[in-house]
C-alpha cells in the first residue's frame, strides 16, 4: 500500500504528488495526445502561470476557465491555485449570455478557452479581461496589454480561496460557491479513505471537470495517487466510452446514473432478443446477473475495481442489477456546496437504494424529522462545507448555520445501520390532497422503467400528477393509446396518492445540469 500523507493545500499537493511521481506517466487523452509525465505537468503549470503574471495575474486574482475536458485543463486549474490565484470554472455547454454574467460577477481578469468556445466571448468580454489565452496551445488570444508590474506570487492556506464554482442546480437560482483549498483538500482524502488508488492505476475521466465531483475524484484524487488519467475527445456515449473502455483498461471511473442506465438499457434489450437469456432470466436470474455483470466488466475493460456513481438518484431497478451481478459499483452522495461528497456507499458495502454513511471526516444527521415517517433534511458539517456564496452573504446564512451546519434541502431517511435513504428534493415535494408528501422522483423510477422511455418528469398540473416522457430516439412516434398503457403501467406499481393523471409526449431532451439532473423548473409551467 502506498504511503498516505496528508496536507491541507493544492499548493502543497502539487508541489508532494509532483515531486513524488516525478517521471511516472500522468495525463494524455486516449489517442496520446497531449501526454503529460507528473514532471513535464509541473513546468507547463509553472510556465502558464508566468504567462498570467505577465498579465497582472496574482494572488486572490480570478481566472475564468471554459473548455472540454483535456490534459491541459488540469495545467489550466493548477497555473491558478498553485499560486493563490482563484480559478473559476465554468461547464462547457454553458451560453455567451451565462459566460458574459459569470466574468462580470466573479470579476474575472483572465479567462483561459478551448478554440471551440471561443465563439461564445463577445467584444465587451475581450475589453473587460487582461489576457484571454487559448487552452490549445496556451498562446495569446487577445489583451488589452501587459502589465506594468507582473503579479505576483503568495503561498495559500487551507482557508484561502482556491475556485469559485457557479451552479444552478435544478432550481434555476444561479450561485458562486466558493471551496476552500482546505474543502477541496479534504476530499481527497475523502476518496483515499473509500476507495485506495495506487500509481499503478488508471483512470478515466468523462464528467464535466468544471464540476466539483469530476474536480475533486477524476483531477485532484488521482494526483494524489500518482495515477495516471484518459481523456476522450467528444461525449461519452455509449459506443464512444465503451470503445474507450476497452482501450484504456481503466481501474476507476466516475460517473453519472444516466450513463450506466443506458448501458443497463442496452443489456436488456439483448437479453429480451436472446431466447437462451431470455430462459435464464425466468428460471435462474441470479445466474444470468452475474454472467452478464462479467460480460459488462469484460466490456468496461476488465480491469474496473471502482465504478463511481454520484450527481443523482440511481434507478433502484439497475442498481438491484449491479448489486446481485457482483459489479465494482460504488456510490456517492452530496453538493457541490459540500466539494462535493457528504455520504457514501463503498465498493462492496452497497445497499440498493442507500447513499451510504458519512463519509470520512463529515457529520451527518437528520433535521426536523417527521416521527411518523422518519424523514427529515440531511444536514452536514465538517471541512468540506464551503465558505460560503460569493457576493451572497444572506443566501449563506440561509444554509449554513452559525454553528457549522449545511442544509442541503434534500429529505431523507437513515436506518439502523446508519445508511441514508434519500427520498426526494424538499423543492419538488408535491403536497397530495390529503396534505400527505408525493416524492416525483420515485414516480419517474416506475415510468423509466417502461420499454422504450428514455427520460421523464412528473409535475403537477391543475392538482393533478402528470408526466411528461421522452421515448428514446429509435422508438416509433407515440399513439395516444400508448399514453395510456404507460399511465396503467404506472398506476399499478405506485401508491394511490402518486397515481398519474395522465401522460405527455415531448420531443426533445430536457434540459439538464452538469450531472444530467432534469432542471425542474424549466417545465413547471402549464405549458407542453
Amino acid at each position: 500500500m502506498q504511503k498516505y500523507y496528508q496536507f491541507d493545500t493544492l499548493a502543497t499537493l502539487f508541489r508532494e504528488a509532483t515531486q513524488m511521481w516525478k517521471n511516472r506517466p500522468f495525463a494524455q487523452f486516449v489517442d496520446g495526445g497531449q501526454h503529460y509525465t507528473f514532471d513535464s505537468f509541473k513546468e507547463k503549470v509553472k510556465e502558464v502561470h508566468a504567462l498570467l503574471q505577465r498579465y497582472g495575474i496574482g494572488p486572490g486574482d480570478k481566472v475564468a476557465i471554459l473548455a472540454e475536458n483535456m490534459p491541459h485543463w488540469t495545467v489550466s486549474f493548477f497555473s491558478c491555485v498553485a499560486y493563490a490565484a482563484v480559478a473559476v470554472p465554468l461547464l462547457a455547454g454553458c451560453s455567451a449570455p451565462e459566460l458574459e454574467k459569470i466574468l462580470e460577477h466573479s470579476e474575472a481578469k483572465a479567462l483561459i478557452i478551448s478554440k471551440s468556445q471561443r465563439s461564445k466571448l463577445s467584444d465587451s468580454d475581450r475589453d473587460r479581461l487582461a489576457a484571454v489565452i487559448d487552452m490549445e496551445d496556451f498562446s495569446v488570444v487577445s489583451t488589452t496589454g501587459e502589465a506594468a508590474v507582473p503579479g505576483g506570487e503568495a503561498v495559500p492556506e487551507r482557508n484561502t480561496l482556491a475556485t469559485i464554482i457557479y451552479t444552478s442546480g435544478t432550481s434555476g437560482q444561479a450561485k458562486g460557491v466558493m471551496l476552500s483549498h482546505g474543502n477541496l483538500s479534504h476530499s481527497v482524502l475523502e476518496a483515499w479513505h473509500a476507495q485506495k488508488a495506487t500509481c499503478n492505476d488508471r483512470w478515466m475521466s468523462i464528467l464535466p471537470m468544471a464540476h466539483a465531483y469530476e474536480m475533486a475524484f477524476g483531477m485532484l484524487y488521482p494526483i494524489y495517487a500518482g495515477a495516471s488519467v484518459y481523456y476522450i475527445h467528444g461525449l461519452p456515449t455509449p459506443r464512444v466510452l465503451l470503445d474507450a473502455m476497452r482501450s484504456v483498461r481503466p481501474a476507476l471511473i466516475c460517473t453519472v446514473p444516466l450513463i450506466i442506465e443506458k448501458i443497463h438499457k442496452l443489456i436488456r434489450k439483448k437479453v429480451t432478443e436472446s431466447p437462451v437469456l431470455s430462459w435464464m432470466d425466468r428460471h435462474t436470474p441470479w445466474l444470468l446477473c452475474k454472467l452478464l455483470g462479467s460480460q459488462l466488466n469484460k466490456n468496461l475493460g476488465g480491469k474496473i475495481q471502482f465504478f463511481g456513481i454520484g450527481g443523482a438518484k440511481l434507478n433502484p431497478d439497475v442498481e438491484r442489477f449491479l448489486h446481485r451481478s457482483g459489479f465494482n459499483y460504488a456510490i456517492g452522495y452530496g453538493l457541490t456546496e459540500t466539494s462535493p461528497l457528504i455520504t457514501n456507499a463503498c465498493v462492496g458495502k452497497t445497499a440498493v437504494g442507500s447513499i451510504g454513511v458519512p463519509a470520512y471526516g463529515v457529520e451527518v444527521k437528520l433535521a426536523d424529522v417527521n416521527p411518523q415517517t422518519g424523514e427529515g433534511e440531511i444536514i452536514a458539517r465538517g471541512p468540506n462545507v464551503m465558505l460560503g456564496y460569493y457576493k451572497d452573504p444572506e443566501r449563506t446564512a440561509s444554509v449554513i448555520t452559525p454553528d457549522g451546519w449545511f442544509h442541503t434541502g434534500d429529505l431523507a431517511t437513515v436506518d439502523a445501520k446508519g445508511r441514508y435513504y434519500i427520498r426526494g428534493r424538499l423543492g419538488n415535494v408535491i403536497l397530495g390532497a390529503n396534505g400527505e408528501n408525493i416524492y416525483p422522483e420515485e414516480i419517474e423510477e416506475v415510468i423509466n422503467n417502461y420499454p422504450a422511455v428514455s427520460e421523464s418528469l412528473v409535475v403537477e398540473r391543475d392538482k393533478k400528477l402528470v408526466a411528461l416522457v421522452k421515448m428514446e430516439d429509435s422508438a416509433e412516434v407515440p399513439q395516444p393509446s400508448l399514453g395510456s398503457k404507460i399511465r396503467d403501467y404506472v398506476n399499478e406499481r405506485v401508491r394511490k396518492n402518486s397515481a398519474l393523471a395522465r401522460v405527455e409526449f415531448v420531443t426533445e431532451a430536457f434540459k439538464k445540469t452538469a450531472t444530467q439532473k432534469i432542471r425542474r423548473f424549466l417545465y413547471r409551467e402549464n405549458t407542453k
